[in-house]
């Protein structure tokens, strides 16, 4: 957003360093050196979630695009003594929070016409081993974007949702060690079964959500975009 020229842009999460670090990339890629609000932000407080929006308000006076992109992974196995606290955890995250974001900005964006993006997942599309949780609360996210693009829609707000696999992000190498692991093993993976020859970066999901926030896209509203490498089409092998 801010390398397009965006006249203000709201970064936000748990950690201020990190806050710190994307909102300095920002400003750095500015044409016009816009200055983001920085936030920190527990997403499962509705609290938080409460204030952040108060606060862009106070600070933009407006909000047009709502991008819902925090987000956390787990494992567990269902007999595990604490798959349902890490159940609730990561529904209050990767579920609650947007639902709750989108219901305190929906006035605002049907004022400025504004759309929002769901940062979903594959997972949300395909069973794994292991990650139920995320899995279920994913697949939940794409269905309430739908839900929400029809509610909506008549109050000029589009929303979609988009859909990566393997990208090289924060997310995915801070699980546990089993996670870490799974995660650098499919990368590698990745890179040699995927259509596209390679594993995801964030630019190529940012490069979708410009595209849905934008006006190139205001006859899109309840897509789930999927922006995977092909990876739900189906995997190749390379010939050596």
């Amino acid at each position: 957003m801010a390398r397009y020229g965006a006249t203000g842009v709201v970064v936000t999460g748990l950690d201020g360093d990190d806050v710190r670090k994307v909102a300095k990339d920002c400003i750095n890629v500015s044409p016009n050196g816009m200055k983001p609000l920085e936030m920190i932000t527990d997403f499962r407080r509705e609290a938080d979630i409460r204030q952040l929006v108060d606060t862009t308000i106070d600070t933009f006076g407006r909000i047009d695009i709502l991008v819902n992109s925090a987000g956390m992974a787990a494992d567990a196995f269902i007999t595990d003594t604490d798959y349902v606290a890490k159940q609730r955890l990561l529904f209050d995250v990767n579920l609650n929070s947007v639902v709750l974001l989108t219901h305190y900005c929906v006035k605002h964006l049907e004022k400025t016409n504004g759309n929002i993006v769901n940062i979903s997942s594959t997972g949300g599309l395909q069973p794994a081993k292991l990650v139920s949780s995320y899995s279920m609360s994913k697949a939940a996210l794409n269905i309430f974007t739908q839900c929400m693009a029809l509610e909506l829609g008549g109050k000029g707000i589009r929303v979609n949702a988009v859909i990566p696999s393997l990208v090289d992000t924060n997310i995915a190498r801070a699980g546990t060690v089993d996670v870490q692991r799974w995660f650098r093993s499919n990368l590698e993976r990745a890179a040699m079964e995927l259509p596209v020859g390679r594993y995801g970066q964030p630019i190529d999901i940012a490069n979708a959500i410009i595209y849905l926030a934008s006006d190139h896209a205001t006859f899109v509203t309840g897509s789930i975009m999927l922006v995977d490498g092909g990876h739900i089409a189906g995997r190749i092998k390379k010939q050596l």
